[in-house]
Formats: structure tokens, C-alpha cells, sequence
């Protein structure tokens, strides 16, 4: 596989500074659409010599290539369809270069669009800012958080924070388990301890019967058997994103799932996290939400991208393949066809290609003139039992 993965390298390397995609008719201007990612190219190439492992390419590089190679997979879709664009494409991680260098760089190209996989919260800032000030439309593809956000209602973001996540699992465990006792299981830590005040908040409306339990990192499986029925199935709720403790806590209720039956609902970091599958889970379910429904075979376009994915690299697409092509595919139709009112129209399902949206305004304070982002509330659920993945709500 290793020679696929470098041509796309190579790719990269040659096409970074923009790619121009024309329509049979030119009287209208094209829609200007930039894509910011993480390519790191220059840790990859030495001038034209590339300059990488020759068996294995370094983790870090493959979420920025896998989202670029999505990116150009829906460029190609979009050319045969005679789109009237023009994409530039941008390393946020190229040497030498601050991400504000960046921004001051596309500030005389008038972009309509930008497209972003988002690394860290400083990034987030700097693009959010130039957002702001030109009021251009940002698709935030995959960064989770909303840090420095402020008053910038044309910031989008696809991948929900935890706190949406929270109350989608807050909904799902009121609607399938009301009435059952639900049993917290959590460690010490700020970000705990948040998740565990939501969560109180959130009972305080609806009552559900929620108990609370904190575990050391090195918990023994009596720690937390002692807290389960071995008479009924057991609703067990992870309340930490720590994936070291999520491990620890699917091994112990999946060593034990003979004797206590368990539905385990855990975090978003789950969704293809190693241990949620296969015999490592098979004898408890394993319930995940996940803003994005990547399941094989629920989607006639997920079945058509991987299979064109699979002709060109020999495996399957990477979730951060296909947020690339969608996130890419479905604004860029959205803005060709509400140029005025895309704001307004970010929900639209028109154009759906695997996921729906639903974007709501977020304002962080009472005070907040105009929203402080938009966020998607579309939360999915995963369902995995006998260690298959075996349905989506």
C-alpha cells in the first residue's frame, strides 16, 4: 500500500499552491473555496526529494493526507458536474509560516468558502478571526471545541463539543432507559468533573436514577463489579474521555459479561477507538455517539466513494477521508446554490451526501449580541453487540 500513500505525497507536494476547477460557462465568476489543513509538507519533502520512512509514513502525517485525499476525490465529483470553482489549497503546518501569515496571505483572494481541518485551539482563533473580519463562511470539519470563539456566526462547526454530546446521551438514556438505575462510572479530573456537573443538571429536569462513582486510573475489577446486579442488565455510563480508562473499564465489564449482563454507553473518542470491537467487547454492548454515520453499507454514496477510494489506494477510506469529501462536496454545492443566504441554509439537505446537519446559533454568554458559532446538534448512535457494529439510530 506503502506506493499509493507516497503518490499522494507527491500529489500534494506539487499541487498545494491552488487547484482551479472551471465550468463550461465563464460569464459568471467562479466560487472561491480555500481548504486549510495539516499537510506538513515540508517535513515530508527536502526541496523535490522525498525524505520519509520508504515502509511506514509517521502517524501524524495521515489525517491531513487522508482529509486532502477526500478533499480532491470530491474536487473530481465537482468537475464532472462543470462546478464553477476555484480551490486553493493551504499547508497550516508549512515551516517558517504562522497560521496569521497564512490568513494575511488568502486576505486579497475573496474567497467565498474555506473548508478547515483544525489542529489546535490557536489555529481555531487565527482562522475564526479572519472569518470574522471578512465575513467568509468557515466549515470547521473535525476540531471539537470552542475555544476563542466569539461573536462569529459564520463559524460552522461539524463536530459537536462534549457538552452536545452529553445531552444527546442524556436523551438517549431517558428515552430507552427511564426508570432504570444508571451508574455513573468516572475518574477525578476537571474535565470529569464537568461532564459529571452537566449531568447533574440535565437530571435535574428529567430525574432519571443516576448514581455517581469515581475510580482510581488503576481500578481492580472489583472496584467496579461491586456496583453491578448480576440479576439484570446493567446500564453503565463512561463519563471520562480518557481513552486509557475507557479500555480499562470495556475490559473489565467485558471479562465479566457473563455474569453481569451490561449495556455500556460510552464517549465520542470511542467511535474506532481499539478495544470497542472484535473479542475485546464481545460479550457486553457498546452504545457510542458520533456526529458522523460511516457504517459500511448504510449509505449508497459511502458505498461509492470507498469503492472508488479502493481502486486507487487498495483499502478502505478513513473516517478523515470521507469528512474530507463530505464536508468539501456538500458546503461547496450548498454555496454555488445559496451564494446570499448560505448561512441561512447550512441545514439544508439538498446536497446531502452521508450525514444530515443540524446547525443551531451557540451563545456562550447571556450577553452575546449575535451567536458566538453555529454548531451541529445531529447526533447519531452507534450500537455494537457480540463485538460487531450492528446498527445506527
Amino acid at each position: 500500500m506503502y506506493p499509493f500513500i507516497k503518490r499522494i505525497f507527491i500529489a500534494c507536494f506539487f499541487i498545494a499552491g491552488f487547484i482551479i476547477s472551471k465550468a463550461a460557462d465563464t460569464t459568471n465568476l467562479p466560487i472561491r473555496v480555500a481548504v486549510i489543513l495539516p499537510l506538513n509538507l515540508d517535513s515530508a519533502f527536502n526541496g523535490y526529494e522525498y525524505n520519509l520512512s520508504n515502509s511506514k509514513i509517521p502517524q501524524y502525517f495521515l489525517s491531513g493526507l487522508d482529509f486532502y485525499s477526500g478533499v480532491m476525490m470530491a474536487i473530481d465529483s465537482l468537475q464532472k458536474e462543470n462546478a464553477n470553482i476555484e480551490v486553493w489549497i493551504y499547508d497550516a503546518h508549512k515551516q517558517n509560516q504562522t497560521v496569521q501569515q497564512l490568513t494575511d496571505e488568502m486576505q486579497p483572494m475573496n474567497f467565498s468558502l474555506i473548508i478547515a481541518s483544525i489542529s489546535n485551539s490557536a489555529e481555531q482563533k487565527t482562522i475564526s478571526d479572519f472569518s470574522a473580519k471578512n465575513s467568509i463562511p468557515v466549515i470547521s470539519a473535525t476540531f471539537p471545541s470552542d475555544a476563542y470563539l466569539s461573536s462569529n456566526p459564520f463559524y460552522i462547526m461539524v463536530n459537536p463539543t462534549w457538552q452536545t454530546h452529553i445531552n444527546a446521551v442524556y436523551d438517549y438514556l431517558s428515552k430507552n432507559y427511564k426508570g432504570r438505575k444508571i451508574t455513573l462510572f468516572t475518574r477525578k479530573g476537571s474535565l470529569e468533573d464537568k461532564i459529571a456537573a452537566e449531568l447533574q443538571q440535565l437530571n435535574a429536569k428529567r430525574l432519571i436514577n443516576f448514581s455517581n462513582v469515581v475510580l482510581n486510573d488503576n481500578f481492580s475489577d472489583e472496584d467496579v463489579l461491586m456496583h453491578l446486579d448480576s440479576t439484570v442488565q446493567n446500564i453503565i455510563l463512561c463519563g471520562s474521555l480518557y481513552e486509557i480508562f475507557g479500555r480499562a473499564l470495556i475490559k473489565t465489564l467485558n471479562d465479566n459479561g457473563a455474569t453481569y449482563p451490561t449495556v455500556l454507553i460510552g464517549m465520542p473518542t470511542w467511535n474506532g477507538m481499539s478495544g470497542t470491537t472484535g473479542s475485546s467487547a464481545e460479550n457486553i454492548q457498546i452504545v457510542i455517539s458520533t456526529p458522523y454515520n460511516y457504517l459500511p453499507g448504510s449509505n449508497s454514496s459511502l458505498d461509492t466513494i470507498a469503492n472508488e477510494y479502493k481502486l486507487s489506494y487498495y483499502s478502505r477510506p478513513s473516517d478523515m477521508v470521507l469528512k474530507g469529501y463530505e464536508t468539501m462536496y456538500h458546503f461547496t454545492k450548498l454555496m454555488q446554490a445559496y451564494p446570499d443566504s448560505f448561512i441561512n441554509k447550512v441545514s439544508d439537505t439538498s446536497y446531502k451526501v452521508m450525514n444530515e446537519y443540524k446547525f443551531q446559533p451557540v451563545r456562550l454568554s447571556q450577553t452575546s449580541f449575535v451567536p458566538d458559532y453555529l454548531e451541529n446538534k445531529k447526533i447519531y448512535f452507534i450500537k455494537i453487540s457480540n463485538g460487531k457494529i450492528q446498527s445506527i439510530n
